[in-house]
Formats: structure tokens, C-alpha cells, sequence
């Protein structure tokens, strides 16, 4: 699908036809990070990789976006028939879609000369922020659900329909089973699940009649939603009546409470369930959900098999976007690629110069133990000491020792503007996140107050950036 280069700032556009004008392109190198952990969560989940990929293949000018600007009074004739034949052309590096990320470190490099660079920055973080976020809340939750079933419902909150889809998408990746998005379950293969809405028991004359005419078209999918009138009066006996009529006929069923106590409800819709012998009939629960309701949930021991959750989970929720940045990090000068910085007077928002490398160590059940930012030449020789630099102070460090490996995080994702190397399957990618997860110790991934995971910088970097502030502050 051919993607529109307009999606873009309109500074972008701008800037570019300057540096055609005056002739200043060179080849140069931007990363892109994100400043602080979401939702003061312990790690994230990089996330939207694909959707960039191949955005970025298929970016073009048509002829409509190409009268568009020239209606806009601001661009010569020579920039826009430069964009006519407008390609990306550059090289990306990246980590591996599904990978947890922290802060401050590079998870895209892009080479390219600078006007390709200006362009792509706003369409490269709409992606990588958004997918990343909602990959990153999708597996709050399924890490509070113990691994429990996910069905993301968000579609009618979402942030628009291209929100819909990109929200789905990544909810996927950081664990949701199945969505309610029929639309994305055909574009991305992504199961999907649905039980009733309360206007299907209103539009009957008694709630009993309403479950047993869903149960008659859908004997093998009945989820009965159970809270119309009132879930442990009539709710509930109308679905064990029908649950049982059903179990003869070898079928399973279950409930849904979308509103109430869920805790003290799920409890006794489980003791009423078991006394009607009906001990494999599922309870699902609903009722704007987050992780935190669900971690409470199972602390309590609340008898409940599916969570659905929709709007805390499409939107984000508390935390409404991924702080990520796009910054200048290398610029050719002389045929040399030469590094460069950005200095602030807030220490957090100095960028750490030239085309870098980001190795994570990791000890001998493959847990990740810190990250250390070198530069691209740096060596990593297995089996020394380390030290690792804190990126904002000088004084501060520590040795690593005792490890028992280091492996490189960013490689070669596209080429001369085409994609290097096959895509993995969306199912593989939720695996991979998974298994991700599970080797991340458990204090970074706790819910409330989790441990600070260290992105240090190594001696010859560090080395690098403070030379360079001290150059640029003199």
C-alpha cells in the first residue's frame, strides 16, 4: 500500500526545501529513544516496526499531495519536482520488534542523507510511540492476569480507526489472546472474539428467552452476559438453566459480568456454577479494566478466566504517549561521519553522540543485567569486566563482572530503502515478547515501584560526550 509523504510535520517539508535550496544534504545518522518508562512501569515493549518498514518502502508523493503544496504558496517549482521522484533510499537499524527496551537508549538508528531524515521523523515516531505504548500496557496486563486470557475490546474508545487497528495490532504483541476488532483480525490475523451486548437481553421478552436463543445459533461460543437486571438473582439462574441444556448437548459455556464488585460477584457466580455441576462453565469479566484492577483481582483470588479490557488498554489509559524523540547523532563532514550533540541545560535532554551500538548483558539463564551503549567500532570482548558510565554524570559507575554474555541489540532492518530481511509472523513476535518477559527479573516488572534497569555508557563514549559538552559550554 503506497503510504502518503505528507504524514509529516509541515516543519519537515520546510526544512527540507531549505537544505535543497542551499544545497546542504549530507549523509547523517538519527536515532530514535524514548526518555522515561510509561505507566512508571520498570521496562517496555518496542513495538510498530513493521507498520514503519513498510511505510517507509512504499512512501511517495502523488500528484494530488505534490498540487497540495504548491496550493500552499511556500514551495519553488525546482523542490517539488524533486519530490515527483521522492524514494526512501536510507539504511535502518533497529532492535528486534517485541524487545524490551528502557530509557535513553537507541532502538532505530537511521543513515540517510539529511532531507530523507527530516521527512520520515514524523511518521517513524506516530508509529514506534504509539504501537510501543499500547504493546507495552498490553503486557501490564497480561503479566497482572498471571499469563490469563486477553481480550482486547477497544475499538469503539480507540483513537480513531487507523488508532483502532495500529492499538490492536500491538496489544497483540504484549500478550492479548483475541481482539473484538473484526476488521483487524482479517489485516492481521488476530483471533477474534465476541459474546453479547446488554441491548440482546433487552431486545427479548425475559432475559431466560434471550440466552436461549443466543445458545440456539451459537452453541459452541455462548458467553451469556449476565448483569442486564441483576447477576446473582436472575442473571445467573437464566445461564445455568441454559448452561445445563447445553452441557447435555456437550457443550461448554460461561457468563459475563460487566459491571459491580467483580471480586465478591465472580466468587459467588463460581459457588452457584459448581453446585449446578457446571465446573468448566467460564467466567468472564469486563468493566474498564487496568492492570491494576486485575492485579488486585488475583491477589484476591477472584475465580475469573477472561478479562476483557478495552478502553484502559487502546488508549493507554494513565499514560497517554511514549516519550520518544528522534535526534541528530552523526553528520558527514569531509567524507567523515563525524558525531554530534545536542547540550541542555536539563542534563536528561543531552543527547549521547555518534553512530552507536547497544549491547545487553545477560547472565547465564539469558536475563538481561544492564545495557551498555558503545560506540559502532567498540569491540565487546566476552569475559572482561566492564564498567558502565551513568550517561548524566561523570563520577558515576559500576563494574559488571560476572556475566555470561553480551549481544549486540541493533542490526540491519533495511537497505537502500527495502526491507533486508524477512518479517517475522505477528504470532512469532508475541512469542518472542513472552519469552522476553518472563527472562526479565521480576523486580523490573512488578507493577508498583519496580526497579530502575541501568543504561550506562561505556568509557570511550562517555569519553566522547563530556569532551563534547565541555567543547560546546566553554
Amino acid at each position: 500500500m503506497q503510504i502518503s509523504a505528507l504524514t509529516t510535520d509541515l516543519y519537515e517539508l520546510t526544512m527540507m526545501q531549505g537544505y535543497y535550496l542551499k544545497g546542504c544534504n549530507p549523509q547523517v545518522v538519527f536515532d530514535m529513544f524514548f526518555r522515561r518508562q510509561p505507566f512508571n512501569g520498570g521496562y517496555t515493549v518496542f513495538a510498530g516496526l513493521e507498520t514503519l518498514l513498510n511505510s517507509l518502502q512504499n512512501l511517495r508523493f502523488s500528484q494530488g499531495d505534490l498540487d497540495y503544496l504548491q496550493s500552499l504558496s511556500l514551495f519553488r517549482k525546482e523542490f517539488l519536482d524533486y519530490l515527483k521522484d521522492f524514494r526512501f533510499r536510507g539504511n535502518l537499524y533497529s532492535v528486534p520488534e517485541g524487545t524490551i527496551v528502557f530509557p535513553n537508549e537507541p532502538l532505530i538508528r537511521v543513515h540517510c542523507d539529511l532531507m530523507e531524515a527530516q521527512l520520515i521523523e514524523s511518521l517513524l515516531l506516530n508509529i514506534i510511540n504509539f504501537q510501543t505504548l499500547i504493546a507495552t500496557k498490553a503486557s501490564r496486563i497480561y503479566l497482572a492476569s498471571l499469563g490469563g486470557y486477553i481480550m482486547e475490546f477497544g475499538l469503539r474508545r480507540a483513537q480513531g480507526l487507523d488508532g483502532a487497528l495500529s492499538a490492536t495490532r500491538a496489544a497483540f504483541i504484549g500478550g492479548a489472546a483475541a481482539t473484538s476488532n473484526t476488521l483487524a483480525g482479517k489485516v492481521y490475523g488476530i483471533p477474534v472474539k465476541g459474546t453479547m451486548a446488554h441491548s440482546w437481553i433487552m431486545a427479548f421478552n425475559s432475559e431466560l428467552e434471550a440466552f436461549k436463543k443466543y445458545a440456539e445459533i451459537y452453541p459452541d461460543s455462548s458467553i451469556l452476559l449476565i448483569d442486564t437486571y441483576d447477576s446473582l438473582g436472575s442473571g445467573i439462574e437464566n445461564a445455568i438453566i441454559v448452561g445445563q441444556e447445553l452441557k447435555k448437548q456437550g457443550k461448554r459455556f460461561g457468563v459475563r459480568i460487566d459491571s459491580g464488585d467483580l471480586q465478591y460477584l465472580s466468587v459467588k457466580i463460581r459457588e452457584k456454577l459448581n453446585k449446578a455441576g457446571l465446573e468448566d462453565a467460564l467466567i468472564s469479566v469486563s468493566n474498564d479494566l487496568n492492570e491494576e484492577i486485575i492485579h488486585q483481582l488475583i491477589i484476591d483470588k477472584a475465580p475469573i478466566d477472561v478479562w476483557g479490557v478495552g478502553t484502559q488498554l487502546v488508549t493507554g489509559g494513565n499514560d497517554s504517549s511514549l516519550t520518544g524523540v528522534y535526534k541528530l547523532a552523526a553528520k558527514e563532514q569531509k567524507n567523515k561521519l563525524l558525531p554530534t550533540i545536542k547540550v541542555s541545560n536539563n542534563p536528561e535532554k543531552t543527547t549521547n553522540p555518534g553512530v552507536k551500538q547497544v549491547y545487553r548483558f545477560l547472565d547465564s539463564n539469558g536475563s538481561p543485567m544492564g545495557d551498555l551503549l558503545t560506540l559502532e567500532g567498540e569491540k565487546i570482548k566476552p569475559g572482561r569486566p566492564y564498567t558502565f558510565y551513568h550517561p548524566m554524570f561523570e563520577y558515576k559507575h559500576f563494574t559488571l563482572y560476572d556475566y555470561h554474555s553480551a549481544e549486540p541489540m541493533l542490526s540491519l532492518k533495511m537497505k537502500e530503502g527495502e526491507i533486508a530481511q524477512p518479517l517475522p509472523e505477528l504470532t512469532d513476535i508475541q512469542a518472542y515478547t513472552k519469552i522476553n518477559l518472563e527472562k526479565l527479573d521480576y523486580t523490573f516488572r512488578r507493577i508498583i515501584n519496580p526497579h530502575i534497569y541501568k543504561v550506562s555508557l561505556s568509557q570511550e563514549l562517555k569519553t566522547l560526550k563530556f569532551r563534547m559538552i565541555h567543547e560546546h559550554t566553554q
